[in-house]
């Protein structure tokens, strides 16, 4: 299995986890992040207000979203012109626990293929709709909502074609537009739990992360949570 590990050459905060995760991953290599905020980088890219699907989403896409999710079609692109079915995507905040690693990596092998979509996320938020294995501490299953984030995770070859056609505009941000299982016709799988931690605060903080009033942020949290709860009512099944 391949690994890709976004990351961005200029970031020098988060350089040494990078080249660490290059030895902790299978036939890892670094693939260059996108610049949301280079016109150069980000032209012809069709960005729209969040009404392109179903439900809307609330918020404006800032320049680093967009260059978060233009950096994961970077890597389908990539998965879908490959002859491997598929492969390992990881953002270079990633931290693994060498601990329960194995058993991630044994539930990977297993399971992956070239229609599949398997989660490992940091945060265990997730409840199962279907269990499907067991590998010593790490469980795979099918969540009935899916979470966010995406600092690692196994992508098909079929998968990533599917990913791509259906975000050829952008909306919102990837991990919000990867819940929506209901518009991109591709079933979410995670394993949980993985050993799986961010690295954010200890690698400079967030790429997207944005400054906003008290006001401001209080109703961003009353947004967020209604279209949180529409998300809910659109459950994987079994």
């Amino acid at each position: 299995m391949k690994s890709l590990i976004i990351h961005m050459s200029s970031s020098i905060a988060r350089r040494g986890n990078a080249h660490r995760l290059l030895s902790a991953l299978p036939d890892a290599r670094l693939v260059e992040a996108v610049d949301g905020r280079d016109p150069v980088q980000v032209e012809g890219v069709q960005i729209m207000p969040g009404t392109h699907l179903d439900p809307a989403y609330p918020f404006t896409l800032g320049p680093g979203e967009v260059g978060c999710f233009l950096s994961h079609r970077k890597c389908w692109q990539m998965i879908a012109d490959d002859k491997a079915p598929f492969a390992l995507i990881a953002e270079d905040d990633l931290s693994i626990d060498p601990v329960i690693w194995p058993d991630v990596l044994k539930l990977i092998e297993r399971h992956a293929a070239e229609d599949s979509f398997i989660r490992i996320p940091a945060k265990n938020r997730e409840t199962a709709a279907s269990a499907i294995e067991t590998q010593g501490s790490a469980s795979l299953f099918v969540p009935r909502v899916i979470g966010l984030q995406t600092v690692c995770q196994v992508v098909g070859r079929g998968a990533a074609q599917r990913l791509l056609a259906a975000s050829e505009t952008l909306d919102r941000s990837v991990d919000t537009f990867l819940q929506m299982h209901w518009a991109t016709g591709q079933t979410i799988r995670t394993i949980l739990p993985n050993g799986v931690r961010e690295l954010t605060a200890e690698t400079g903080g967030s790429t997207i992360q944005k400054k906003t009033r008290t006001s401001a942020k209080l109703m961003r949290e009353i947004r967020r949570a209604l279209y949180r709860a529409k998300v809910r009512q659109r459950p994987q099944r079994a």
